[in-house]
């Protein structure tokens, strides 16, 4: 019965040890308001802060509007990666939008990011009024 414990004390640290992790400098992207159309390119900046390679297997969105893209290599100890998001901007309105983030991470396998913000509509100038009259 010790050797069974000692075994799993010895794979449970050793699993600790050559842990990899992602630390986010932010979970939530806040667009804010944004005009109709507009640049909706955003991008999540992490750092590895374990003792392994992080490897990003894969990233999904909840619609088609969010478009993320991950990083091809895996990210080394110490090194920092991004996560570009590109939200199409081109219905008004508020949006809310969760990005699913697939790793190695010694945390768990799926990380949780989001995106929101408010898509206003352009303003059209007034067409000024015509200095001539129709009555003439």
């Amino acid at each position: 019965m010790k050797t069974i414990l000692s075994f799993f004390a010895v794979c449970f640290i050793a699993l600790t040890v050559n842990a990899q992790e992602f630390k986010f400098e932010t979970e939530t992207i806040n667009y804010g308001k944004v005009a109709l159309g507009s640049d909706g390119n955003r991008t999540f900046e992490f750092t590895n802060v374990g003792e392994a390679p992080l490897i990003i297997k894969d990233i999904k969105s909840t619609c088609g509007c969010t478009v993320p893209k991950k990083p091809e290599k895996p990210i080394m100890p110490g090194e920092k990666g991004q996560i570009e998001v590109s939200y199409n901007t081109s219905k008004p309105g508020g949006f809310s939008k969760a990005i699913t983030v697939i790793s190695n991470d010694v945390k768990g396998e799926r990380k949780m990011l989001k995106i929101k913000g408010f898509v206003t509509k352009k303003t059209v100038p007034a067409k000024e009024k015509s200095m001539m009259s129709d009555s003439e």
